[in-house]
């Protein structure tokens, strides 16, 4: 028993230097991230043409199930195609012909929300770059769209941000394969087409708040707190000090006019959509968001961008920021720390169970 209670102090001890570090960890490179940002950022556009990976993908696959004369055979025959190819676009340079009309282009962004959006400024850096070279005859944008929601103001940006897609005539596509909803819906809604896998999460048009108040305790212990304010409506609720029923009510109106204008901005960009019905906070799966017109097709991002590989090119767009030394370094310990953390639990979870 001694010797259990020494090893439960030990690993306490363990843990608790491990979160630390992880804690210093993550402000030193939060500080530098902000640092970063503050003087300009510094990043760089990272573009892949999808085409050419699925293609590998096939070809891979393909050359695992041939025989060994099989695959020299289809590899002989590739570099005799790609050798005429090449041939024929050199005689056609020097016979001056017009130059052959591009081929459509199906632009691919991601964006990955959390509950502040934080890849606000890789969306908007990305959607400029595409801006700047899209044709609206015959170009699209997918967004790869996956997110719970988050802050109003964070995903109202982020929302602003695609409408400049539509503002500028471009098709665009939301392709939702886990989850888009609460602020993640609306950024769904701006798209002309949304497509989603058929058990991926969607709707959730709510408005929610919520926040502690210590005020019983703080007066329990004879600590006093002074909330000053100029202005009646400048803090409605507070933590610590005592809310009153009129400072609840202006904030429940606040909330209210936050749904409606939610609502609103669904209405205008889904009219087909029966928003009383939907804009209840419910969620609903990609089947039953079918049913009430939250969506327009079944299909995952997967399906859908291979099918567009045969009628245009698919081009894989990011903004990526670079990062410092100090920061790849603070990140690869951040994650080997918590792999150790994860272990370390695993392995007293196994314990217990035995």
């Amino acid at each position: 028993m001694e010797f259990l209670t020494e090893y439960g102090l030990f690993l306490a001890k363990v843990v608790t230097f491990v979160v630390a570090a992880l804690v210093i960890i993550s402000v030193i490179v939060s500080a530098a991230h902000k640092d970063r940002d503050d003087h300009g950022g510094d990043g760089e556009l990272k573009i892949r043409k999808l085409n050419d990976s699925y293609t590998k993908l096939r070809e891979s696959i393909q050359a695992r199930l041939m025989s060994d004369g099989e695959r020299k055979a289809a590899a002989k025959a590739r570099k005799k195609e790609e050798k005429a190819r090449k041939k024929a676009e050199k005689a056609k340079g020097k016979q001056s012909e017009p130059v052959k009309e591009e081929s459509a282009r199906v632009f691919v962004l991601d964006f990955d929300g959390d509950i502040k959006a934080s890849d606000n400024d890789q969306l908007r850096r990305s959607i400029t770059a595409v801006l700047s070279i899209a044709d609206p005859e015959k170009d699209e944008v997918v967004i790869r769209l996956e997110s719970g929601g988050g802050l109003v103001h964070a995903y109202g940006l982020a929302a602003a941000q695609l409408d400049r897609i539509r503002g500028k005539g471009i098709r665009l596509t939301a392709c939702v394969d886990k989850v888009a909803a609460s602020g993640g819906y609306m950024m769904a809604c701006v798209a002309d087409r949304i497509v989603a896998s058929p058990f991926a999460v969607l709707g959730s048009i709510g408005v929610v708040a919520q926040l502690p108040n210590f005020h019983r305790l703080l007066k329990k212990n004879d600590v006093d707190v002074e909330v000053l304010t100029a202005g009646e409506h400048k803090r409605t609720l507070t933590m610590f000090g005592e809310n009153t029923e009129k400072g609840r009510e202006k904030f429940l109106a606040d909330l209210e006019d936050t749904h409606v204008l939610f609502k609103e901005y669904v209405s205008e960009r889904r009219p087909e959509v029966d928003i009383a019905e939907v804009a209840n906070g419910d969620i609903w799966f990609g089947s039953r968001a079918l049913e009430v017109k939250l969506i327009d097709e079944i299909k995952t991002s997967d399906e859908y961008l291979i099918e567009a590989c045969d009628r245009a090119d698919v081009v894989s767009v990011s903004y990526q920021r670079k990062r410092s030394l100090a920061e790849k370094l603070g990140l690869a310990t951040s994650a080997a720390l918590e792999h150790s953390v994860w272990r370390l639990l695993s392995a007293l979870r196994k314990q217990n169970i035995q």
